[in-house]
This record gives structure tokens, sequence and C-alpha cells, in this order.
């Protein structure tokens, strides 16, 4: 999974924190934006997808913000890290531990 995922910010006709991402076979997934997280420089989104997956119940994206050449446009990566991707969602879980339930799966 090192593809990258290509999004489309959406302009404020559609709904504000919803984001339209491309998989890696070009389908459209829809994602709610949950959070936006600096950690070491770089900025990560934390998204939810829109139409769950019954395996995948509540569980969280998250992604690399990369510049591309457009202003009106991002590129959003997988981050195969598991170092990172857990002091991301630390960092999450932190800032909205009054907003969510979290289960810890341990």
């Amino acid at each position: 999974m090192s593809e990258d995922v290509n999004g489309n910010i959406p302009n404020e006709e559609e709904l504000d924190n919803i984001v339209v991402l491309n998989d890696e076979e070009g389908n459209e997934v829809e994602f709610e934006f949950l959070d936006l997280v600096e950690l070491d420089g770089e900025e990560y989104v934390v998204l939810l997808p829109v139409e769950e997956d019954e395996d995948a119940e509540g569980e969280v994206v998250i992604l690399k913000i990369e510049d591309t050449e457009s202003e009106d446009e991002e590129s959003y990566v997988s981050v195969e890290d598991e170092d990172t991707l857990n002091k991301v969602f630390e960092i999450f879980k932190e800032k909205f531990k009054d907003e969510f339930n979290f289960i810890d799966e341990e």
C-alpha cells in the first residue's frame, strides 16, 4: 500500500468536512475530515470513511499531506511507519478525548 492517494479539496459549495479521494484503482471514496495533525514538521489528515466497511467499523485513515504543483490540490500519501501512525493517532485522541469514545484494541 505504498500507492499515492490524490485528494480533491472540496469547494465551499460542497459539504465542508467531506473529502473525495481516488484509491489505487481510480475509484472515488468519500471520507469525513476529522482533523489535521502536525508532527515533526509534517502534516497529516485524520479521515473517517463515509461508507463504513463492516470489518473496519470506526477505523480512521491517516494520510500524510504532500504539496503538488497546483495550489488548489494536495496529494495524500499512505504512511508506512507504524510509529508515526501511532504518534499522530495519539495526538488526535488527546485532542478529541471528550468528543469520541475511543476503544483500545490490545
